[in-house]
């Protein structure tokens, strides 16, 4: 993979203005997140550039979609509650990061149907399967909602483990503070694979995988603090 070629797929379709300021947010916020949280990132294979990909994610803090942004080689879309959208320059900003706008009280399955769209449309989407932040940093419970996006949109699934964004950022603080973050991404599960599994040993799947991705992570970061 190279620069000029992941660069391409981050501003595919975007225009000047929009390419620009994506640049330099990204330019920016790579440099606060190495700076002040220690940011490293691995991948056990390359994220494919094309196409639409289910990113499968754990959720430590609010830090966690723009995590996801600087870490991966494309655009990525996440869910952002319309209210969000109520100060125009912030409104702007996660535009140009195209989240997907979905209001608070809508149901999930209008939050599905936006997800599978994206994806059809061959854009990589976060789904963050807990469901809502770690309260102590530690794996949830993972919800079954992303199974019928990887089914009905057919598309790879990459897991990934984020550490250290619970501690840089709990539940209960305002701001977030410094610490050292890392992200592992796994090994995707292939459409054909998700076909074979049932709906149970999907998650079931899923689950080992995001568990896996986090011992190592919390590996990995402890012998950085050594």
């Amino acid at each position: 993979m190279t620069t000029d070629s992941a660069a391409s797929t981050r501003h595919r379709g975007q225009r000047p203005f929009g390419i620009a300021l994506y640049t330099f947010l990204w330019i920016v916020c790579r440099a606060i997140a190495v700076s002040v949280f220690g940011f490293r990132v691995r991948f056990a294979q390359p994220m494919p550039l094309q196409g639409g990909l289910l990113v499968l994610s754990t959720h430590q803090s609010h830090l966690d979609p723009l995590l996801l942004g600087l870490a991966s080689p494309r655009r990525l879309s996440s869910l952002a509650r319309k209210s969000l959208y109520d100060w125009k320059l912030f409104a702007a900003i996660i535009s140009i990061l195209d989240a997907i706008p979905i209001d608070r009280d809508a149901s999930a399955i209008a939050g599905l149907r936006a997800i599978i769209g994206r994806l059809h449309h061959g854009v990589g989407v976060v789904i963050f399967p807990e469901g809502t932040r770690s309260r102590d940093g530690s794996l949830g419970e993972i919800k079954a909602g992303f199974v019928i996006a990887a089914r009905r949109s057919g598309v790879p699934i990459m897991p990934v483990a984020i550490v250290g964004a619970w501690e840089c950022w709990e539940r209960s603080w305002k701001f977030p503070r410094p610490g050292r973050i890392r992200l592992e991404f796994g090994q995707m599960i292939t459409p054909q694979e998700v076909a074979q599994m049932t709906d149970a040993e999907l998650v079931a799947s899923c689950r080992a995988r995001l568990e896996s991705l986090d011992a190592m992570a919390r590996q990995l970061l402890q012998r950085s603090r050594m």
